[in-house]
């Protein structure tokens, strides 16, 4: 039944249903209902197939108005993925291309002008940096899983994350993220792709476990590895400018806590709300 009916229905039914009392009423029941009781009768009948009928077809209105936003935001989501898959191809792909090409110039010149390369370590980066841009892309026009409400979840994102790191994740995923804003979600999952990236180009592990528990109000997200770990604390300073300093940046703005603690043969990387907040 579509929304117009159900419009129709609401307003036509309650004065038909009166109608119908008020003829049988005067044409049938005048010489056995008095008029007092007769005008107490029909406030009741009308209250009775408000609550049978109308309550019912208010409930079906409610439910297609809320399958209508849900395709409303799917629409305007699948709209903006595109926007930005645009705007990444446009400018930040096509610039890292750009800038491989100039790379390959000047190792030819370099090696010509009988200088050494050096240039393998900056390739090698540009190239990492273009297939992760590129996944991107394809990861925002082809979103993949879907809950049973139709929204891509935090935790699937979280799976494609794992996957575009190329770590061995096992996500479990046990937050309410209903009370998450889409910039709270966004932010979230860049430090976890941080974190990620970070296993798979420091750690040398084989597996990490990705665990999010908890609600809007107070959560936690963990990121643990199984590999080399870290007892010195200078090891986070002299990474502090790179990925470790962007997620620090990045949950300080949004006013979370970011704590790394290792001992050999683990890492633990905790996200989680301030408490009291």
């Amino acid at each position: 039944m579509s929304y117009r009916q159900i419009k129709w229905i609401i307003l036509i039914v309650p004065s038909i249903i009166v109608g119908l009392w008020e003829f049988v009423r005067h044409q049938f029941l005048i010489p056995y209902i008095s008029m007092g009781l007769g005008n107490f009768i029909t406030p009741v009948i009308l209250f009775v197939v408000s609550i049978t009928l109308l309550y019912r077809l208010f409930a079906l209105l409610e439910r297609v108005q809320e399958e209508l936003n849900v395709e409303r935001a799917q629409k305007a989501e699948l709209e903006a993925r595109e926007q930005l898959a645009r705007e990444l191809h446009d400018g930040i792909a096509q610039s890292l291309f750009l800038l491989s090409v100039k790379i390959d110039k000047a190792e030819r010149q370099m090696t010509q002008a009988g200088a050494a390369g050096g240039l393998d370590e900056l390739r090698k980066t540009v190239h990492e940096v273009n297939r992760y841009v590129r996944q991107s892309i394809s990861n925002l026009k082809y979103p993949g899983d879907r809950s049973e409400d139709g929204q891509v979840t935090m935790g699937h994102r979280v799976g494609h994350l794992a996957e575009e790191a190329q770590v061995q994740a096992q996500v479990s995923w046990n937050l309410d993220e209903a009370g998450f804003t889409a910039r709270e979600q966004v932010e979230l999952l860049a430090c976890i792709r941080e974190a990620l990236f970070n296993v798979r180009k420091h750690a040398s592990a084989s597996k990490v476990i990705v665990n999010g528990e908890g609600n809007r109000q107070a959560w936690h997200v963990d990121i643990r590895d199984n590999g080399t770990g870290f007892r010195n604390k200078s090891y986070l300073e002299d990474r502090d400018k790179y990925g470790i300093k962007i997620m620090r940046e990045r949950t300080e703005e949004m006013g979370w806590n970011l704590s790394i603690s290792s001992e050999e043969g683990s890492t633990l990387v905790r996200i989680e709300s301030r408490k009291g907040e």
